[in-house]
Order: C-alpha cells, then structure tokens, then sequence
C-alpha cells in the first residue's frame, strides 16, 4: 500500500494542476486518472473545438478572400484531414501534461479510484472510456491497488446531460465527443441548447457548409450572457444563415436510417424539422458516482459535490474541485480552485474564489466574451448603472482587419465608479475580456480605466472608448 500526502482523482484542469501545485509545496502526491491525462477539456472539450472552430475560421477567410484584395478559387476542405488536425493537437498537448506531471514527481496511478474511507482510496482496473475500450496506461504509471493519503480531492468532472428519449446513440443524435470526429460532413444539423458548447458547433458546421438550426428553450440563446450581446450575435448568426429558434423545446425525436425529425414545441404550437444529425448541448452533470461518496456521507446537490468556497466537503479529508464541484463549469476556474484547495490544504492564507470574477468566453464567429454583472443582473440587484458602449465600427484596426460588426459594453456603479461588468461580441473578444477580469480584481474604477493609456491601432482602444462612453466622454463615437 503506497502511502501520500495528497491523492486527485482525475487528471483533467484542475486535477492536474492541483497535483502540480501540491508538488511545489513538497506533498507527496499522486493523480488517478482512467483515461486520459489532461481530461474532457484537453481531449474532447475546449482545446480541440479551438483547433475545429479555427479551421473554420481560415476556411471562412478564403472563401472572402476578395474582400481583402486576394484570389482564393476552388476552396475547399477534407473533413478527415481538419479532425485529424485537432486530434493531433490534442495528442501533443496531453503528452505535455505528462511530462509536467513527471517533472513534478507526482506520480500517475491508471485505473478507476474510489474512496473506500476518509484516507483511503482503492483503484481498479479501467474496462472503457468515452472512446471505447481502455486505454494503455501511460509509460511509468502505477496500476490498480489500494493507496492511502491524507488528503484526497475529488476532480472527476463531468459528461453530457441526457434527455429522456433523446438519449445519444453516437449516430444520428451526437453530444460533443461525435461532433468533433465527425466522418463525413452532414448536410443539415439540429442543435438542441444554444450555450457556449451548442453555439460553437452551430458556428462551426455553419461555416463549413451545413444547414443549422439551433433549439433554445429560454427566449434567449447564450442564456448567460448580457440580453443586448445576445441579440447582436443572434443577428449576425442569422444573417449567416443559422436558423434559431427560442421558446421552444424538442419534445420527440423519430430516427430513420440516416437522419433525424424533431418535433418542436413551443408552447403555442408544434412543428416538425429534419435532419442528418442531432446535436444534444443540454448542459452537463457532475461524474459523482462509483466514488464512494454515498457511503461516507458527502454532501452533494443537484449532481455535485458541495463544498466550502475553499474545496473541502463536509467529510474531513475529503475535497472536491472543478465541474464536479458546481457551476461555473470552466476549466480555469477548475485550475484556480485546484490551486486554492491545496494552498488550504498547506495551511496557506487562502480565499475562496469570487465566481464574479471568471471570465466566460464562446469562441463561435463572432466571439463573444464576458465577466461579472450582465446590466439585467446588475439592475436586479438594486444597482444604480452607468452603461458604455462603443462599436467595432468605430475602430481603426476592426475596420483595417474587415471586422466591423461587433461592440463592448461597460456597467458601472454610479456610486462608487466600481466596473460591475463587462461584456463584448466580435473579432478576438476572448483575448481581450482578461483586460477588464484583471481591472476587476485590482478594484479599478472608472477613472482608472480612463487614465490608462491604450495602444493605437488597437481592438482594445474599444474598452477605453466604452469607460468613456458611460460617463459621457467617448472620442470616436
């Protein structure tokens, strides 16, 4: 029985991070994983859909590449070769986490773990993964036995919320691990849930050819976001040609041998759509069984383990971290409260994380991107709001990139100047939202902001003009 100061199960953002991070503290620690290093996020999850959607995104150019002054004929694309493009970014970087892992000697356990009593957890032999049979373990793991340590954090994320009588067979009604792999391009989609994972494949099949209609059944698609950033991009997805339907939920689906008809209701009537494929994005649901967590008495709600803001449950010992751990279900806010965990574990000064503060970021075309209070959010809450807004067509470098469709929008408090939120849809929005996550966690105010100087030519001399907007000094607008 090998003995640890730490045991994560599961290798995924936060568990690997957690893993590192209690190496650094000089923990002995061991990760279990049964599948693959790196989890969902880096195998089937954010890592290759960035690598699909920026196919896309060349594909997209190409076939406008008169708008720029150049010839482009004959475009085409091998669906095969776009996949095994994104596979083999995956590849690169789960090897990666391996060697990260290895370079912080914490040792990789393969295998399926579960916590037999607080201390104590036992790891058997894999029979699958969500690829088929088990994979080979990685070179130099442990295998299958009962190990010990005196803390263990949960990190087993989560996997794709199914509807009763949608249920995925992998054929004709697909979650996202077969929208990524698809064999052949289908000629016409049904996406059923229009958040960040719906859009993004709703964008990506879009431009690359196939007829889309996306299903949401609140009135608003990106549920999440800001209602006025939702309808500009719902705009521009429909000026795409993505047809969208709100209000409304796919109560049946009927099979044929190669496509799909969904009946749709939204509460005043019903309609049918065909389709070659169905994608079900109906949110996720915490992988909290087969742990064990029953018999010790874990708390859990709504299919998550419940935790003190700082990772520990309500069993001594026993912690819980990233998607199984609750919403928000990224995987950067599973990496940071990986590293608060530990941190609490060492006996570090440690906070718990303000979910305010976690930037969200859809990576469709437009991208969109946003942090803290939406102005409904903000408004709900008694707030007295300043509201910018400055729009991509207004900037220099949107216009020079042919991007001028889009807008930023700034919410503050009109009392004290605090940014309460910040929200954006257009070109490279994801890189640009950690300007105002890291103006937010520094307390800037309005005066900051404006005091700062912004490079030029710049998408972000657009946040500057938006500060300047809300108080009534905007330049180019």
């Amino acid at each position: 029985m090998s003995s640890y100061d730490i045991i994560v199960i599961g290798a995924g953002p936060g568990g690997y991070v957690a893993a590192i991070r209690a190496a650094q503290l000089g923990l002995k620690t061991a990760v279990v994983d049964r599948e693959h290093l790196g989890g969902i996020c880096l195998n089937w999850g954010c890592i290759p859909t960035k690598a699909l959607l920026r196919s896309a995104e060349i594909f997209h150019y190409f076939q406008h590449a008169k708008d720029y002054g150049l010839s482009a004929k004959d475009v085409s694309f091998d669906m095969g070769a776009v996949v095994q493009r994104s596979r083999g970014v995956s590849s690169r970087l789960n090897g990666g986490v391996g060697m990260l892992l290895k370079k912080n000697k914490v040792d990789v356990i393969w295998g399926e773990g579960s916590i037999d009593a607080p201390g104590k957890v036992t790891v058997k032999a894999a029979t699958k993964s969500v690829e088929g049979p088990a994979k080979e373990p990685p070179k130099g793991a442990l295998g299958p036995g009962s190990y010990t340590a005196k803390h263990i954090i949960v990190a087993t994320g989560a996997r794709p919320r199914v509807l009763p009588g949608i249920e995925p067979d992998k054929k004709l009604i697909w979650t996202y691990f077969e929208a990524m792999v698809p064999k052949a391009m289908p000629k016409s989609l049904l996406v059923m849930g229009s958040g960040a994972i719906g859009i993004e494949f709703a964008s990506f099949y879009r431009t690359m050819g196939a007829e889309v209609t996306v299903v949401e059944l609140l009135p608003q698609i990106l549920p999440v976001e800001d209602a006025e950033i939702a309808a500009h991009a719902r705009k521009r997805f429909e000026k795409q040609g993505i047809k969208i339907i709100t209000g409304a939920k796919v109560t049946k689906v009927d099979k044929a041998a190669d496509s799909v008809t969904a009946t749709i209701d939204d509460g005043k009537a019903k309609q049918t759509i065909k389709a070659d494929r169905l994608i079900s994005a109906v949110g996720v649901v915490g992988n909290i069984e087969n742990l064990g967590l029953e018999k010790l008495g874990v708390k859990t709600d709504r299919g998550c383990i419940v935790t003190d803001g700082l990772g520990r449950t309500n069993v001594p010992g026993i912690y819980a971290i990233g998607d199984v751990a609750g919403p928000p279900m990224l995987a950067h806010k599973a990496e940071h409260e990986g590293v608060i965990c530990v941190e609490t574990i060492k006996g570090l000064h440690t906070h718990a994380m303000d979910k305010n503060m976690i930037p969200g970021c859809t990576y469709c075309h437009p991208q969109i991107a946003s942090v803290g209070l939406t102005e409904a959010k903000a408004k709900e809450q008694g707030l007295d709001v300043k509201i910018g807004r400055f729009p991509f067509a207004g900037n220099g470098k949107a216009i020079a990139l042919g991007e001028p469709e889009g807008m930023i929008k700034t919410i503050f408090d009109k009392k004290t100047g605090k940014l309460l939120g910040a929200h954006m849809v257009g070109a490279e929005v994801t890189e640009l939202i950690q300007g105002f996550v890291v103006a937010m966690n520094l307390e800037t105010t309005e005066e900051d902001l404006m005091h700062t100087v912004f490079p030029h030519p710049t998408l972000s001399e657009m946040m500057h003009e938006s500060v300047l907007d809300a108080y009534g000094r905007v330049i180019h607008s």
